[in-house]
């Protein structure tokens, strides 16, 4: 059994971040800003609750008779519970011979264009552990993008305003970070296991580090960009983040009523319609949040039993990152000509220059992931450097499509030109013959 660091690494992220944020509105209490501090307990309190409901949900505890369990999920220790379950299914895996296992089939990633399937026997204690890993990814996804993006943006927004960054601002900061790329990564970690989950998938380590960089970049990025813009422009940043977030919201229940596809009914068998409807309405609300700051990685499709598009989709996602990079560019714009006294001692270009840079940088790291690192490259009907090449042809074909048309309209006006002069042209070569002609009359 494998060494649970996914859970451990998301409780020390959760338990930190928050205990980070409760301190921090604390020093606001005390210097007087209220509103500070209701916004970042507001932060700091939500993902929390969040957090527990999508534990209880993940283990079917609201229709078991776990009153102590309940409980401690409503005193907000629901995690540090779950990490000493894991940490204690762990300890006995190897010294408790399980009676009951169960046999799984996977497919191993192809080699030489041949794949095997490969039969695997899951005991109870390793699928205990696997619904434990995969209640703590989606935890930590819902932290990251419900609760610390949100705290990262105001904490650094509050530093702009006062121009000064304390040291428990800072670890704040760092923390809040650290969650949403922790998130960020979970997600696509995610994304891949729900595409390929008829395949053995196996992340390498220098995965896990591209994507790191890849989501630290973008997240930094984006970040700054908002907060940047929001110093300066206030009342229109609430129209920039509405139409970001109901854009992403509404996209998937659009595509479902276009399809015309019946109401999903195969959630979760104890669910009525309405508790259904209000899972779908958190799971798009929760997509649009990730979308705001970051690539989800998937496409929700609420039409489908797993309710994840399974394909891979590169035209999706180059119009994102199109789309992105000229909303950043368009709100630096609009800070750069926008900007009050409180940037005077800041180089405006150089710092838009970088912060461009860094996206860039973060978009190159994505691409190198999806070149060499993605675990499931093999599986992919065409590689990112070829899609690359064919898109350059495509530039380069319509490029010289133009210069040819181009060219046989220049020859066509020149060619009635020349028609039009040639009349003109006859009548003046022929007035010297004529004259040369009379000339030998008089001599004759």
């Amino acid at each position: 059994m494998k060494f649970p660091g996914s859970v451990l690494a998301s409780v020390f992220l959760f338990v930190a971040e928050t205990m980070a944020a409760l301190y921090l509105s604390s020093t606001y209490r005390s210097g007087g800003d209220g509103m500070w501090q209701s916004l970042t307990l507001l932060f700091s309190l939500l993902p929390c609750a969040l957090v527990q409901l999508t534990l209880l949900f993940v283990h079917r505890d609201f229709s078991r008779d776990r009153p102590l369990v309940l409980l401690l999920h409503l005193l907000q220790l629901g995690p540090l519970f779950r990490c000493f379950e894991v940490l204690c299914i762990y300890c006995q895996s190897g010294h408790i011979e399980e009676p009951y296992v169960s046999i799984t089939k996977k497919r191993q990633m192809p080699k030489n264009g041949l794949s095997e399937e490969i039969e695997k026997e899951v005991g109870q204690a390793e699928g205990k552990m696997f619904t434990h890993r995969s209640a703590f990814s989606r935890a930590s996804v819902i932290q990251a993008f419900l609760g610390s993006a949100p705290q990262l943006t105001l904490q650094l927004y509050i530093s702009t305003l006062q121009q000064d960054i304390t040291v428990v601002r800072s670890v704040c900061m760092l923390l809040s970070l650290l969650s949403i790329v922790y998130g960020a990564l979970r997600c696509n970690i995610l994304a891949i296991k729900i595409k390929y989950d008829e395949y053995d998938v196996k992340v390498k380590p220098l995965a896990y580090v591209c994507i790191f960089l890849w989501r630290s970049f973008e997240i930094a990025t984006r970040v700054i960009v908002l907060v940047l813009f929001t110093s300066v422009l206030k009342a229109w940043v609430v129209l920039v983040i509405l139409i970001n977030f109901f854009s992403f919201f509404l996209y998937p229940w659009i595509l479902f009523w276009c399809s015309g596809s019946p109401f999903p009914e195969n959630i979760e068998k104890a669910l009525s319609r309405v508790g259904t409807t209000i899972v779908l309405c958190f799971l798009t609300l929760l997509y649009a949040g990730i979308n705001m700051f970051c690539w989800s990685a998937v496409q929700l499709k609420i039409n489908s039993p797993d309710l994840i598009s399974k394909s891979q989709n590169w035209y999706r996602l180059l119009v994102y990152y199109m789309l992105r990079f000229i909303e950043n560019s368009f709100l630096l714009l609009m800070w750069y000509l926008y900007k009050t006294d409180i940037y005077m001692y800041v180089c405006a270009p150089l710092l838009i220059l970088k912060l461009l840079i860094g996206y860039c940088t973060a978009i190159l790291f994505m691409l190198v992931f999806y070149q060499f690192f993605h675990p499931c490259k093999k599986l992919f009907s065409s590689s990112v450097s070829e899609s690359f090449q064919r898109w350059l042809k495509c530039i380069c074909c319509h490029c010289r499509w133009q210069k040819s048309s181009d060219s046989v309209g220049k020859t066509d006006v020149r060619s009635s030109g020349d028609r039009d002069e040639t009349p003109s042209s006859s009548k003046i070569s022929s007035m010297p013959s004529q004259i040369l002609n009379a000339d030998d009359l008089c001599s004759a």
